[in-house]
């Protein structure tokens, strides 16, 4: 008989033991403490070990898009476990094919195929391979501010600095600015710049010399470095434009951006793109297990029926992971979540702009869908930020001091050192969102506003 009495051990054990015997991610490890013990979750909120509910407003890592522990995707995780749990990707299962005929049915048309793999790393490690294996190019053109992954590629084709780590890593990355028009590296003015951040990458093509160049990668909407949503609505149709011209791929990283996020299926759908791939995980299987995808075009597709790929992985096609996805995209169509998304957002913009009209603390505010954010500022005419440096990604300083007003208020919350992330599960309700958005307003009069006196 299995033994779960590991289960039973209280909140205090459990901390102990994750410290002791694990990593967390992305800081030193000695003064860490995990923020609360979960035990649960339903839809918009969290559970710990002391029976607490907090509502979820970031989905954990913008990545439990359906909400916690639908039933709809658990049962399908147990049914396919009843069945079978793991073949090696040499046999075809049920799961591998529905998903990949549904993946084809919802992403961009230029996609037809796609490598199903484990992750959001993974994916943007299988469109780098296959972009120079296709191509015979080497060279990637990705924006500051970007991230798109863990591995020591994907960390060298992120432009922020969790790259440092790992340099030099792999070569003939180039980075260019992002379109991030509140701190504009050119310090044009968006109305009239003519996108001149996404034409600025034809120059850097022709300097790195169009036969080098392999591909273009940018996310839909840079994600974790503050929802970089571009002011203007031709950057990402100029970039199709410039990898057109000079016969470059372009590679869309749709990680965290895809899957309702943004109010579409994924977020080139709200310019129309056609990429030459497209990367996704997270909202894939609602995060209930972990699965990533790269999906190609056609003629890349084709490529490979006479060329070898030389990528792969013992987990390709998890049939469990499969079903979770399968069952996933069927919550976002029959739920309409998608149509939340959209909905829900545009009501998020427009009390979003109100915080920036009532707050001397708040900079900026940018997104779409459920995908927002708020930036703070100690001086909205100088654009001072609260961070020691509005470059990079490190420690959250004095943004991270408001962890816990939010949480005492029954709320988490994902902080970046620019400020304050707004991306609940697609299934948040209006009452639900409205005590989110009171909390932020609550927070910012009685507290970042006050920093801003100082």
């Amino acid at each position: 008989m299995a033994d779960y009495t590991w289960q039973k051990l209280n909140r205090e054990s459990v901390i102990d033991l994750c410290r002791r015997y694990t990593f967390t991610n992305y800081r030193s490890q000695g003064s860490w403490c995990p923020r609360g013990v979960i035990v649960g979750g339903e839809g918009s909120f969290l559970i710990d070990a002391d029976g607490k509910r907090f509502l979820d407003f970031s989905s954990q890592y913008m990545c439990v898009n359906a909400g916690h522990n639908h039933p709809k995707i658990i049962e399908a995780i147990r049914e396919q476990s009843e069945r079978i749990c793991y073949v090696d990707p040499r046999y075809a299962t049920h799961a591998r094919a529905e998903l990949g005929r549904l993946l084809a049915e919802i992403t961009p048309k230029s996609v037809q195929k796609s490598i199903i793999c484990l992750s959001g790393s993974d994916a943007n490690d299988h469109a780098h391979q296959v972009a120079r294996m296709f191509t015979g190019k080497n060279k990637f053109i990705t924006t500051y501010r970007s991230f798109h992954g863990s591995s020591t590629a994907t960390s060298i084709l992120t432009g922020e600095s969790r790259r440092w780590s790992m340099e030099p890593g792999i070569t003939g990355v180039v980075h260019v600015p992002a379109p991030y028009c509140y701190r504009c590296d050119f310090g044009l003015d968006p109305k009239i710049c003519d996108a001149h951040c996404a034409r600025h990458i034809g120059q850097v093509i022709e300097y790195e010399g169009v036969d080098n160049v392999a591909a273009v990668m940018v996310e839909g909407v840079i994600g974790a470095n503050g929802i970089l949503l571009p002011h203007r609505n031709d950057y990402l149709t100029t970039i199709r434009e410039i990898c057109n011209k000079y016969n470059v791929l372009m590679i869309m990283d749709e990680v965290m951006s895809g899957f309702g996020r943004t109010g579409e299926w994924f977020a080139v759908d709200n310019w129309g793109i056609q990429p030459d791939m497209i990367t996704m995980a997270k909202g894939l299987s609602s995060s209930h297990l972990p699965l990533g995808a790269l999906c190609v075009s056609q003629e890349i597709a084709e490529f490979f029926n006479d060329h070898k790929l030389w990528s792969g992985g013992t987990f390709t096609n998890h049939p469990v992971s499969c079903a979770a996805a399968i069952a996933a995209i069927n919550v976002y169509r029959d739920e309409k979540l998608i149509e939340n998304s959209k909905s829900q957002g545009a009501y998020v913009s427009e009390y979003l702009q109100k915080l920036k009209n009532n707050h001397p603390s708040v900079g900026d505010v940018r997104g779409i869908g459920l995908f927002q954010f708020i930036e703070l500022v100690k001086n909205r005419e100088t654009k001072e930020s609260f961070s020691a440096n509005a470059g990079i990604t490190g420690e959250k300083g004095r943004i991270g001091e408001l962890d816990k007003e939010f949480l005492k208020r029954g709320i988490n919350v994902k902080f970046h050192p620019l400020g304050i992330f707004l991306a609940p599960p697609l299934c948040i309700t209006r009452e639900e969102l409205d005590m989110c958005l009171n909390a932020i307003d609550e927070v910012l009069t009685e507290v970042v506003d006050g920093w801003v006196e100082e």
